[in-house]
């Protein structure tokens, strides 16, 4: 059985390849064997975003939320799920959070007003 440094390793690289889809697989494991390792789970947010796979993302991302509720990449990835699957009202409380947690990243404010927009439109 493959230990979860070297399932992060892989899915990292298949990730880095832009496999999303087959590196959803090591993660999971990964994930699975690790459930406390915050990069393991935003690793595979990343790898179920990029497949479509939002709600699945979504738990991912909330979950390295809820261990680390000031890290603005995973906050700004759980807001951009909820935009993808229509979720638009909810989808402003992490990106808000995401924009002024690191207001230089243009893209957080950009999310943030579009979700705004839909949301109150």
């Amino acid at each position: 059985m493959d230990g979860v440094f070297d399932l992060y390793m892989r899915g990292q690289a298949l990730l880095a390849s832009g496999d999303h889809h087959s590196a959803v697989i090591p993660l999971t494991r990964a994930r699975d064997l690790a459930p406390a390792h915050d990069s393991i789970r935003e690793a595979l947010g990343r790898a179920l975003f990029h497949s479509g796979r939002y709600e699945e993302a979504l738990a991912e991302f909330q979950a390295v939320v809820e261990h680390a509720p000031t890290n603005h990449f995973a906050l700004f990835c759980a807001g951009r799920s909820l935009q993808l699957l229509g979720r638009h009202r909810e989808a402003c409380h992490p990106l808000a959070q995401a924009a002024a947690l690191e207001p230089a990243r243009d893209d957080y404010a950009h999310y943030r007003d579009r979700a705004r927009a839909r949301a109150f439109a």
